[in-house]
């Protein structure tokens, strides 16, 4: 969007407060752009929503030329990175967006916008994963992205963050939703990441410029990781992770749901176990993706995923990995399989923890990481 008066519109329309997404979009309908909302009577705009909202939009908001003018601001900075506005009515939405249940009226995007129309697989979860969670999204996001997949997640810490590396290592990329302004990082920890995504991939946010971490609005975010991506990827989640809001939105949406099983005991493994319940697809590697969504060939797929549940070369594998299992465990019961001493198992833990192989976990607990 170039146009300085559209862009105007499109700011009173949406950030009048009281107005609200389902109301703008129901003027848009009645009067065709948000110009025309703006002209129209308040009598004209009240047959189309409540009296309040109809008489909100008589006149501009007491701060919105300051955020006029903090978006002309932002749009027209000379960091060498793109930054546009896109609207319905633009010719840049996303498709995938457009075709789905509630596509936002207006993105701000920072970055590559032509990976809007590329093909893309969401991979969400748990803020706070095991090590194998977060090896498993980094390795999931990396053969994806090397396969030509983008990877869509939401900055958050945890499993977002790891699903955004493994993009940037794939090749294709990784686009990052953000319920924050653009102008804003949240959470601080990932601002390293945030400014390699915006070189290397793109960020999207429907929220307007200063717009803080409202709680509110991380939920609503998660509808346009849904709705960007052909499928979603979940991870690790709890049964109250606003992942599983993400998988319910996907499958509203027609797109297909996955998810990655675990440990009975591990409360991250449930909402993924809750999922594949409910008709997810279990997903042990990266070919199970491709399997379902198709769009490449056996020839240029990359080598699946090894994940937690893949069975090792018993004769190569390292005899405590092999007690160890897959779950997590502790000394004792490390103990009585082994017969080890605690002296020599804690020796031995200690070199597969500092060759990766191997992570500690809160609890006393080992486990096993995906490089083993």
């Amino acid at each position: 969007m170039t146009d300085r008066d559209e862009l105007a519109g499109w700011l009173r329309l949406l950030e009048t407060p009281g107005v609200g997404r389902e109301s703008a979009r129901r003027l848009l309908l009645a009067f065709g752009s948000p110009q025309a909302v703006l002209a129209a009577t308040t009598e004209a705009r009240r047959a189309v929503v409540g009296p309040a909202q109809a008489a909100a939009l008589a006149a501009p908001p007491d701060t919105f030329d300051a955020l006029l003018a903090r978006t002309r601001a932002w749009l027209a900075a000379t960091d060498e990175v793109p930054r546009q506005v896109i609207t319905l009515a633009d010719p840049e939405y996303p498709p995938a967006l457009l075709a789905s249940p509630d596509p936002p009226l207006l993105l701000y995007a920072q970055g590559q916008a032509t990976m809007l129309a590329r093909d893309s697989i969401a991979i969400v979860g748990s803020r706070n994963p095991s090590r194998q969670g977060l090896d498993n999204a980094r390795a999931f996001g990396a053969h994806l992205s090397q396969a030509g997949w983008v990877v869509v997640s939401g900055l958050a810490l945890g499993i977002d963050g790891a699903a955004h590396e493994g993009g940037l290592e794939g090749g294709a990329g990784t686009i990052a939703v953000v319920g924050t302004g653009l102008d804003r990082v949240y959470p601080a920890r990932h601002r390293d990441l945030a400014q390699r995504i915006v070189c290397n991939g793109l960020i999207v946010g429907e929220y307007a410029l200063g717009t803080p971490p409202l709680p509110a609005n991380f939920p609503r975010r998660n509808r346009i990781i849904a709705g960007l991506s052909r499928g979603t990827l979940v991870v690790e989640a709890t049964l109250q992770s606003g992942s599983l809001v993400t998988a319910r939105l996907a499958a509203e949406a027609g797109r297909e749901v996955f998810a990655i099983p675990g440990s009975i005991h591990a409360p991250q493994s449930r909402g993924c176990h809750a999922l594949i319940r409910q008709g997810a697809k279990l997903v042990e590697t990266a070919q199970d993706v491709f399997d379902e969504l198709g769009g490449s060939t056996a020839a240029d797929r990359p080598r699946p995923v090894d994940v937690a549940l893949n069975v090792a070369d018993s004769q190569s594998e390292d005899p405590l990995l092999t007690a160890m299992g897959y779950d997590p465990i502790g000394l004792d019961a490390l103990e009585a399989r082994t017969g080890w001493s605690a002296a020599m198992l804690s020796v031995r833990l200690l070199e597969l923890e500092l060759d990766g192989r191997v992570a500690r976990l809160p609890g006393q607990l080992f486990q096993r990481t995906g490089q083993a």
